[in-house]
C-alpha cells in the first residue's frame, strides 16, 4: 500500500477515536477530518464540491428544513391530545402506535419533543414509564421509511454516491415493520421493568403568562383535557380565574367558560402556541403587539410601576407596548397579568411597538435584557398548506411521480412563499452539523477508493474467505456498526461503517445491498445507551433514568432487534 493509503486508514481510525473522546461535537471532528483531507490533497476538488451537493445529502436538508412547518402547525398536538388516557395498556398501545407511525413520515425528534410536555404532565400515570417506550417507539417507527430518521438519508446519501441513485421510498418498510411488531411486543412485556418515579414539580418556574377565554371561543363548554390545554410544549396550566375566584390546581375535567383567565407559567418562548386556540386571547394580542419583536425587561427600583398594576398604570400608553408574561424570582405569582402589582427586580417580556425604542421613559424604568423571539405558530389556510402540501409531496416520491429532491425544493419554495417559513428562520434553523458530517462522510469513503483502502479491503475479503464466510461478515458488520452508534451516535456510526460494508461486498463479489441496508438498521438500533441517539437522550433527562434502566430494558430489545435484522436483511436483500 501506498503511504497515502496508510494515511487513509490512520485518520479513519482518528476520526472514530475523535467522535468517541468529543461525542457532543461529531461535526467539529467531521470538519477537522474535510480539512486534513483538502490539506494532503486525498480528495480532489471536484470530488469536495459533488460532495456538498451530493442528491442525497440536499434531499435530507431539504426534508429537514420542510419539516419545520410541520412543527408549527398543531398536527402532533392534536396526536399528543389523543395518546393519554387512564388505562396504562391503552396509553402504552396508542402511544407507541401513534409515535411509531408519525416517526415513518416526520422527524422522529419533533415528534418525540412534542410526546414529552403532555406526557410528563399527565394525570393518570408515572411519565418514566411511557418516556423510554416514546423514545424506543420513535426509533423502530423510523426504520419503516426512506424518509423516517437521518441514519437512512445519510445512507441513501452514501448509496447514491457510490452506485449512481436512491434507494426507493419503500426498501426499508418489509424490514422495519418486523422491527416495529417484534421490538414493539418485546418492549410491552419489558415495559414492567421501569421504574415509577416521582415527577419534579416545576408548574412554577418559567414565565406567568394570562390568557382569556373571549366569547364564541371554540374551548367553551369543553374540559381543560378536551382542549388539550394539557398537552402543551413548555407551558402549564396553572390556575383559572373565574368571576373573581381563583381555581388551583386546574383539575383535567374542569371544564371551561366565557370570560376565564387562564394563567400558564413556562417558557415564553412557547408562548405562541396560545394562539393556535381559536377565542384564547392574550393582553398583547388583543392590543395587535404580539406579532411584534419580544423584548425581555427588568423593573428596575426607581420605575414609577412598582406597587401599581399594568392596568391601573396605563402601561400601553406609556410604553408603547403590552406585557405578554411576568416572572419574579423567589416568589410564584397568582391572579390576572393585568392585575398584579409590580415590584423592583420582576421580570417582563413585553410586545413591543414601533415607538418603543424612542420612548425616553424606558432607561427610567427598566433594565433592557436583550429580544426574545417566539416560537412562531401557524394555522388556518397556512397549517392547511403546511401539512396538505408534505403530504402531497411523499406520497408523488413515494409514487415515483416526482423525485423527493424535486418535491421538497418546490415544497420548500411554496412553504416560503404562501410565508409559512421565512427565509430568516431557514437560515438560523439550516441543519449544518447534519450537512458537514454527511459531506465529510462521503469524502472519507472517496479518499478510501482514491488511495487504494477499498481495493485492499476487497482483495483481503477476496483471498481470504470464501462465500460460506458471507454471512459472518454481515453479521460482523452489524455489530460493530451497532458498537459504534451505542458510542458515538447512529449518524456518525452509518458514515463512517458504509466505506468498509462497501468495500466487504466488493470482496465478496456480491451485490452491496444487504450490507448497506445492516449498516442502516444497525445504526438505528440504539436502546442500550442514552447518547447514541437523540431522542434517548431526550427523555433520559425528562424521565430522570439512570442507565441501568436504559441497560435493563433496552438490552433484550436490541437482542430481538439484532435477530429480525440479520434474518431479514438476507430474506428481503438477497446476496
Amino acid at each position: 500500500m501506498s503511504l497515502d493509503a496508510y494515511f487513509t486508514i490512520g485518520l479513519f481510525f482518528a476520526t472514530i477515536a475523535g467522535l468517541v473522546r468529543f461525542q457532543s461535537r461529531p461535526a467539529v471532528v467531521f470538519g477537522v477530518v474535510l480539512l486534513i483531507m483538502v490539506a494532503f490533497n486525498l480528495v480532489s476538488r471536484e470530488q469536495l464540491l459533488s460532495s456538498m451537493s451530493n442528491p442525497g445529502l440536499v434531499t435530507l436538508v431539504l426534508l429537514i428544513l420542510c419539516s419545520f412547518a410541520l412543527e408549527k402547525t398543531r398536527l402532533l398536538r392534536v396526536i399528543a391530545s389523543k395518546v393519554i388516557v387512564s388505562s396504562y395498556n391503552s396509553t402504552w398501545m396508542r402511544l407507541f402506535g401513534i409515535t411509531a407511525l408519525s416517526s415513518a413520515m416526520l422527524n422522529n425528534t419533533a415528534v418525540v419533543a412534542t410526546l414529552l410536555s403532555p406526557i410528563r404532565n399527565n394525570p393518570h400515570h408515572f411519565a418514566s414509564k411511557l418516556l423510554l417506550p416514546l423514545s424506543y417507539a420513535a426509533i423502530l417507527g423510523g426504520t419503516l421509511t426512506l424518509i423516517g430518521t437521518s441514519t437512512n438519508l445519510i445512507v441513501n446519501s452514501l448509496y447514491i454516491d457510490a452506485v449512481g441513485h436512491s434507494l426507493n421510498f419503500f426498501s426499508f418498510t418489509a424490514v422495519g415493520a418486523l422491527l416495529v411488531l417484534g421490538c414493539g411486543l418485546v418492549l410491552r412485556f419489558v415495559s414492567r421493568w421501569l421504574p415509577e418515579i416521582e415527577p419534579k414539580d416545576t408548574c412554577s418556574k418559567g414565565y406567568f403568562i394570562d390568557a382569556k377565554v373571549i366569547a364564541g371561543s371554540e374551548l367553551i363548554g369543553r374540559s381543560v383535557e378536551g382542549n388539550g390545554l394539557r398537552h402543551l410544549e413548555s407551558l402549564f396550566l396553572v390556575e383559572v380565574v373565574r368571576d373573581g375566584r381563583l381555581i388551583s390546581p386546574v383539575t383535567p375535567t374542569e371544564v371551561l367558560q366565557v370570560n376565564d383567565r387562564l394563567i400558564f407559567s413556562g417558557d415564553i418562548t412557547k408562548v405562541m402556541q396560545l394562539s393556535q386556540f381559536s377565542g384564547l386571547e392574550m393582553f398583547a394580542e388583543k392590543n395587535g403587539l404580539l406579532d411584534s419583536n419580544l423584548t425581555e425587561v427588568v423593573v428596575k427600583q426607581e420605575s414609577i410601576l412598582i406597587n401599581k398594576t399594568l392596568k391601573a398604570a396605563g402601561f400601553r400608553a406609556l410604553f408603547d407596548a403590552a406585557a405578554v408574561a411576568i416572572r419574579r424570582d423567589g416568589e410564584q405569582i397568582s391572579g390576572k397579568l393585568g392585575e398584579v402589582v409590580i415590584k423592583a427586580g420582576d421580570f417582563l417580556v413585553l410586545a413591543v411597538g414601533e415607538d418603543f425604542k424612542s420612548r425616553r421613559n424606558i432607561s427610567k424604568n427598566f433594565i433592557v435584557i436583550s429580544g426574545v423571539e417566539p416560537e412562531v405558530r401557524i394555522n388556518g389556510i397556512k397549517a392547511w398548506v403546511s401539512v396538505g402540501g408534505f403530504a402531497l409531496t411523499i406520497m408523488l416520491a413515494a409514487t415515483g411521480v416526482i423525485e423527493m429532491l424535486q418535491g421538497m425544493l418546490l415544497f420548500l419554495g411554496v412553504l416560503i412563499f404562501s410565508k409559512c417559513l421565512n427565509v430568516n428562520e431557514v437560515v438560523r434553523r439550516f441543519p449544518v452539523d447534519i450537512w458537514l458530517i454527511v459531506s465529510s462522510a462521503i469524502l472519507l469513503s472517496q479518499a478510501l477508493v482514491n488511495t487504494g483502502v477499498v481495493d485492499v479491503i476487497a482483495n483481503l475479503v477476496q483471498q481470504g474467505t470464501n462465500n460460506n464466510h458471507l454471512y459472518f461478515a454481515l453479521v460482523i458488520i452489524y455489530v460493530a456498526t451497532w458498537l459504534m452508534t451505542e458510542l458515538i451516535t447512529n449518524n456518525a456510526a452509518a458514515a463512517l461503517m458504509f466505506p468498509i460494508a462497501y468495500s466487504i461486498a466488493l470482496g465478496f463479489g456480491v451485490d452491496i445491498l444487504p450490507f448497506v441496508m445492516t449498516v442502516a438498521f444497525a445504526a438505528s438500533g440504539s436502546f442500550i445507551s442514552p447518547y447514541g441517539y437523540q431522542t434517548n437522550l431526550m427523555v433520559y433527562n425528562a424521565g430522570q433514568y439512570r442507565i441501568s434502566d436504559f441497560v435493563k430494558v433496552g438490552l433484550p430489545v436490541s437482542l430481538v432487534y439484532a435477530m429480525i435484522v440479520l434474518t431479514a436483511v438476507p430474506v428481503f436483500f438477497p446476496f
